[in-house]
């Protein structure tokens, strides 16, 4: 594990190339993502899962996905959950609570069981940005609620049972996506709230949370840094680590989102610099994730520290 480099990346297809096998034995990224593309059915997708790991000799090698439910299904190929949201087992936890614990519980319980049949481990959510009227629907129904007590105790339950399942989890986008205007895979969100009222909603929901990994946002919070993108800003990561309470693994959002306006190699510079521990890449665009790979450090002995923990999370 101390060999590896700071970074994720995904892959094209549904099996590795020769290319991306030279790429991983020599750049050796901290974890693969895996998405749609990635995926055809139960079986592939293992098969894919368990090359990676091969080639790290390590079967507790992190691979990600995307895995909210909702419009963020990565297993559609496998399995439909359109109609299970954030959003509908937030409204479900007002209207009635216990038939949200049972049903959440049921969701994540099946989740889970796929999650380990395709090799996966670490799943990108709970989602814990605020549901906020007029704001762009990047986020939307992966909102569990306008309420941030009712999307931290929500993300809470989401935690404890993906860990109870031995599945890693990773909230996002901290320190709160909910306001955004724009879709920041293509614009840059400029925020305007002050510390105070955001401390109170926005940044609320991501305290006291009990995982070892948080996704940045690629946000302008124009209050408290009025140039840079949460991932890219040293103010706002000291906040999401002393005032949010934050103290794990920060991985950034893809660093070729168009929210981040400098090259690849910038962007990751700028994202280690201002105390991101891992960065992101996820189109598997082979000459890109050469770049990413280059920039990024061997991990350090809080990551390693950090990792450990996560093993024994899984397994």
């Amino acid at each position: 594990m101390k060999n590896r480099r700071s970074f994720i990346v995904g892959i094209k297809s549904t099996k590795l190339n020769n290319k991306e096998k030279i790429f991983l034995r020599k750049f050796k990224p901290w974890g693969v993502i895996l998405f749609t593309r990635n995926i055809k059915n139960i079986n592939q997708t293992f098969k894919l899962t368990s090359s990676i790991r091969k080639i790290f000799n390590d079967k507790n090698y992190p691979i990600l996905i995307d895995q909210e439910g909702g419009r963020v299904n990565r297993l559609r190929n496998i399995i439909s959950f359109d109609n299970l949201t954030s959003e509908f087992f937030g409204q479900l936890y007002v209207k009635n609570y216990k038939e949200f614990e049972i049903y959440y519980r049921l969701f994540i319980d099946k989740t889970s069981y796929l999650l380990k049949l395709i090799g996966v481990n670490l799943n990108t959510s709970p989602v814990l940005d605020l549901r906020v009227k007029g704001a762009s629907n990047i986020i939307g129904d992966r909102s569990f609620s306008k309420d941030p007590k009712i999307v931290s105790k929500i993300g809470d339950f989401c935690i404890n049972f993906f860990h109870k399942n031995k599945i890693g989890t990773v909230i996002k986008h901290i320190p709160g996506h909910g306001l955004a205007s724009v879709d920041s895979h293509n614009f840059t969100p400029l925020i305007n709230k002050d510390n105070k009222y955001l401390a109170k909603n926005d940044f609320k929901s991501f305290k006291n949370k009990k995982t070892l990994f948080a996704m940045t946002a690629h946000i302008i919070f124009k209050k408290i840094d009025e140039k840079n993108p949460v991932t890219h800003s040293k103010k706002l990561i000291k906040l999401i680590r002393n005032k949010i309470g934050f103290r794990n693994i920060l991985i950034s959002d893809d660093l070729s989102m168009k929210s981040l306006k400098g090259n690849l190699k910038e962007n990751a510079f700028k994202a280690f610099n201002a105390g991101c521990n891992l960065v992101l890449h996820c189109n598997g665009n082979l000459k890109e994730m050469e770049i990413v790979g280059k920039e990024s450090p061997i991990i350090n002995q809080f990551i390693f520290k950090k990792t450990s923990q996560f093993y024994k999370i899984i397994s």
